[in-house]
């Protein structure tokens, strides 16, 4: 299952990262994604109405890839895989979440932006992981100096953070880069106030400037 939902999130090379405060919205928004060509999201677990958004978009929208986002528990990583999450992406590393994400079969991305955390990870098993916040902590230009130390662990990132169309090339064009996080693409204000046609918009040129790269 993990390597399955690894490849899909590499397919996609574009994760959208959403915060939904009405549940209702959540089918809405991964039926708009799915038919721009983008049929994956991460629902960030910072809203009262993440969890039963997760459980309407997995149950409702098939094929669609939804993951639980800014997971900082163990206890979140059992409420997630219950409400039938397909992934999980967290911004830091720690043994208990990556232990409990073990525990349960979930496709699990921890967090990691120094060497020191990025060991940690790969000592788990981890080979998959966020830079978050990506540009803070040095952008696409810190991502490439990963590169090299790591390439035997094989370690790829998902940069997240201050990410947009005006920096996605430089992200893109870096091969040590799986997936990439999206907050651009549907802005919580866009989903709450049912505002799709902006976000499926977004969603297709985003899928336009990744098939640029021959993803």
């Amino acid at each position: 299952m993990s390597g399955s939902v690894l490849e899909r999130l590499t397919l996609a090379r574009i994760a959208p990262v959403v915060e939904i405060t009405d549940a209702r919205r959540g089918v809405e928004l991964a039926q708009t994604l799915a038919a721009a060509g983008l049929p994956v999201a991460e629902v960030t677990l910072r809203t009262p109405a993440a969890l039963e958004a997760i459980r309407a978009i997995a149950a409702e929208v098939p094929g669609f890839l939804v993951g639980a986002g800014t997971l900082l528990t163990p206890a979140q990583i059992d409420d997630a895989v219950e409400a039938g999450v397909h992934f999980g992406v967290s911004p830091g590393f720690t043994p208990a979440l990556s232990d409990a994400a073990t525990a349960v079969g979930l496709p699990f991305v921890p967090g990691a932006v120094t060497s020191t955390e990025i060991l940690a990870a790969a000592e788990r098993g981890h080979t998959h992981l966020k830079f978050f916040p990506a540009e803070p902590s040095g952008g696409s230009a810190a991502v490439a100096a990963f590169a090299a130390p790591f390439a035997s662990l094989g370690i790829r990132f998902m940069p997240t953070g201050g990410v947009r169309p005006s920096n996605l090339d430089a992200y893109l064009a870096l091969p040590t880069v799986f997936a990439i996080g999206g907050t651009w693409i549907a802005p919580r204000d866009q989903i709450t106030e049912g505002r799709f046609d902006e976000i499926g918009a977004a969603a297709r040129t985003a899928v336009a400037t990744v098939a640029a790269y021959g993803a």
